[in-house]
């Protein structure tokens, strides 16, 4: 991959009248990547996406694709004009062409010749070759996203924007169309930039996330790293499930917790007496010869999982993921010790 940026946004600031949506946001993509703008609602990732696609002018900042600026207070290029291919949340398919019209729709000016195989091309990376004679209404809404998304991709854009593309699908189809779409758009080696506020898909398709707090990218960095690595607490409680435990320090890079002693933390241990270390359910192991005992108070089968909320023995709970296998009762006592290999600890919230 090229490691030279494709996309660069520098100190992006944008309000509607006297609310600020975004201020001061800054990050860059490289080329071919695909980047994620993940938040929840009125986090302002939208506007983000909007300003890059030129459909609203900034206020402050500048943002450039292939090293051309092409938004700034002094510059903003149409949108016609940036190269960009987009995805919507409605798909906006034609409902009066065929599919292979459909896609063909941003190839104007190109010989037939070429068009046609442009588009047998992109309905075979799409999985929809014997699809192209019939209509979006004969489609299914996953079959409908995939045109749409062959779409944006035939006049090969430089950057690809995709803004909420899975909302109006149920789960499981959600889940399996990101993974499809997330190979796609790595086959036509295209740039991407992903909004939306549901996790799992961040993580099916992005190599990088920012995660969008009140205007203000809290993090940037691979999936893992904000798991394991987050931040600042408003990323920790964000991203995945955890809880959090009253932590204090008993010795050089060593933190108590109730569960037992945690060493190298990941964090400053200033304030001793007023940190909480960061608890996944990956961190708690069941362990039947483990002393330690917890209640059962919640169970959620998974299919190869249960995630079990347990209570310690001072009242607090953790959250524990266990193979399926392991079905204990509300109420049981089961044994448990801690696996933990990234010690994530901060101030306790006031």
């Amino acid at each position: 991959m090229d490691a030279s940026p494709l996309l660069e946004v520098e100190s992006l600031a944008q309000a509607y009248g006297r609310h600020e949506v975004v201020r001061g946001l800054s990050f860059s993509l490289p080329r071919g990547a695909i980047g994620c703008l993940l938040g929840p609602s009125g986090s302002g990732k939208t506007t983000v996406l909007r300003c890059i696609a030129g459909f609203e002018a900034v206020q402050e900042g500048c943002i450039r694709i292939n090293g051309r600026v092409v938004s700034s207070t002094s510059v903003a290029v149409a949108p016609e004009h940036r190269r960009i291919g987009m995805v919507f949340q409605d798909y906006a398919l034609f409902p009066h062409l065929r599919i292979r019209e459909n896609i063909a729709f941003g190839l104007h000016g190109v010989p037939r010749a070429k068009r046609a195989e442009r588009v047998r091309e992109l309905a075979e990376l799409v999985g929809l070759s014997a699809d192209l004679d019939r209509y979006p209404h004969e489609l299914s809404g996953g079959q409908q996203q995939r045109v749409a998304l062959a779409r944006a991709l035939a006049p090969r854009p430089d950057l690809l924007l995709l803004d909420e593309p899975f909302s109006n699908l149920d789960v499981e189809l959600r889940e399996r169309l990101s993974v499809e779409v997330r190979e796609v758009i790595k086959a036509s080696g295209a740039t991407a930039v992903l909004v939306t506020h549901d996790q799992q898909e961040a993580f099916a398709m992005a190599d990088e996330i920012g995660i969008l707090h009140e205007g203000v990218i809290q993090q940037w960095a691979s999936p893992y790293d904000l798991y394991h690595r987050p931040a600042n607490r408003f990323v920790a409680d964000f991203v995945g499930q955890g809880v959090f435990l009253p932590a204090r320090v008993v010795g050089p890079n060593q933190l108590e917790i109730e569960l037992g002693v945690l060493s190298q933390p990941a964090a400053e241990c200033d304030g001793a007496d007023n940190l909480e270390v960061l608890l996944r359910p990956d961190d708690v192991i069941h362990d039947d010869a483990a002393p330690t005992r917890a209640e059962v108070l919640h169970k959620a089968f998974r299919g190869a999982d249960i995630l079990y909320t347990l209570r310690l023995q001072s009242g607090r709970k953790v959250l524990a993921l266990v193979p399926s296998h392991h079905n204990h009762a509300l109420g049981e006592r089961i044994g448990i010790r801690l696996d933990v290999d990234h010690v994530v600890a901060f101030q306790r919230a006031h």
